[in-house]
């Protein structure tokens, strides 16, 4: 399959059809990264059945001390599933609808994205990037996990400008007559998981066809005519930013030493991922919220003062955020802000406090738990408004990438869950 687009079908593998789905799914790695007994709980309901917990590192033990052992054990899981357990494989795109807690069902492809068509530098030209900055200390960590792997699983959400809808929903007025190839709930209350196969050569050429008219100029010009930057953008990164930066990461260093003919064949020049159309009505973006550790709170808040001398207590007009510690919940306004987003006031200040008198910061999916964790001794949280998804691409188009963690598409339990994989070595 020669990919004609930034988007390809994949030779995706599957489990067996008697390996139970909900043993088998598991959820985003950077997910409940401050929550340590959700991957506990994850641990005893995937026992005793292959699954996609044991092919990943969720971010929570990413700074265990037994992180390499580990690693090594995914390595060698990954080996044994590629032989016994991935025995189905999908010559194209699988068609996902993912049912929510809410109810909302939200449509997806998973198919291939190439990594010579994406950057995570500023200012690249390329039809695919990322929506939000890419913190690049954060990327050799996770290629320990990726460099040496034998498969990937992707939990990568791309997000389409396609106000249309001719990508993905064309694809779901056929699924009647596609071969469905799983369908489950989803553990610890992930909802419901449904997913087909798309091989057939006429909608993969439908898909193939959408994607070059998303990515033209003409398209480009037509929807964003105020834009900085007059480079097409067909894909942006929706979730699984860094993930993604990794697997270009490890992409670029396998092209060492190597000629384009030879970098360009292998498969690690892929990474599997899901599409979303960001018009999609089930697609809901929610805010990160941030918690600091060890912080002192009387003196973050006189700091903050120093640094944006015109806050005030209380809902005003500007950016408000509403800020939690022990025993205490209020709001504080920032008037006349100089960014577009109140996630970028607030993550400007605490990156030079931080720098300046320590700490440390978690991205916290979910008022509740931010106020949980905010309100512990030595701790803060901070809880932003949400961004509406429709300022996405316009603001990425204006401005450049957003803060990183501005946004989540969907709630912590929403996110998705590892299913798929592919052969990457």
């Amino acid at each position: 399959m020669k990919p004609t687009t930034c988007f390809a079908p994949a030779h995706i593998l599957l489990p067996s059809e008697q390996v139970p789905l909900e043993q088998w799914g598991c959820i985003a790695c950077d997910q409940f990264t401050s929550d340590r007994s959700y991957w506990q709980r994850a641990e005893e309901t995937a026992a005793g059945a292959p699954s996609t917990l044991n092919l990943i590192l969720p971010e929570v033990y990413l700074e265990d001390g037994d992180a390499d052992a580990r690693v090594e054990k995914i390595h060698a899981t990954m080996q044994d599933y590629a032989k016994n357990v991935l025995t189905r494989a999908v010559d194209g795109f699988i068609y996902v609808e993912r049912t929510e807690q809410s109810g909302r069902v939200r449509q997806g492809l998973v198919g291939r994205v190439d990594l010579e068509a994406y950057s995570y530098r500023r200012g690249e030209k390329c039809t695919v990037r990322p929506s939000e900055c890419t913190v690049e200390s954060r990327i050799p960590p996770r290629m320990k996990v990726r460099t040496g792997a034998a498969l990937e699983t992707p939990h990568i959400m791309m997000l389409a400008d396609d106000p249309d809808c001719t990508l993905i929903e064309p694809i779901a007025a056929h699924k009647d007559s596609l071969p469905k190839v799983y369908e489950g709930e989803l553990m610890l209350g992930g909802g419901h998981v449904a997913g087909w196969a798309v091989e057939d050569p006429a909608l993969i050429a439908q898909i193939e066809n959408a994607l070059t008219v998303l990515g033209s100029q003409e398209e480009f010009d037509k929807k964003y005519p105020d834009a900085t930057r007059r480079d097409p953008l067909t894909l942006a990164v929706g979730d699984g930013n860094h993930s993604l930066a990794t697997a270009k990461a490890c992409y670029e260093e396998q092209k060492k030493g190597k000629t384009p003919e030879e970098y360009l064949a292998l498969p690690a020049r892929y990474a599997l991922v899901e599409v979303v159309n960001n018009h999609d009505d089930a697609l809901q973006f929610e805010p990160i919220h941030r918690v600091l550790f060890g912080v002192d709170h009387e003196k973050f808040m006189e700091e903050f003062k120093k640094f944006y001398p015109n806050t005030h207590e209380g809902k005003g007009e500007g950016h408000t955020i509403e800020v939690c510690w022990a025993g205490h919940d209020e709001f504080i306004t920032v008037p006349d802000p100089k960014v577009q987003l109140a996630v970028g006031t607030l993550q400007a200040f605490i990156d030079e406090y931080l720098k300046k008198f320590g700490g440390e910061v978690d991205y916290i999916h979910g008022d509740e738990v931010t106020r949980e964790l905010g309100g512990k001794p030595g701790n803060m949280g901070f809880l932003l408004p949400a961004m509406g998804k429709e300022q996405l691409f316009k603001t990425v188009m204006a401005d450049g990438v957003l803060p990183r963690k501005t946004f989540s598409m969907g709630h912590a339990h929403d996110k998705r869950f590892y299913i798929e994989c592919r052969k990457i070595l």
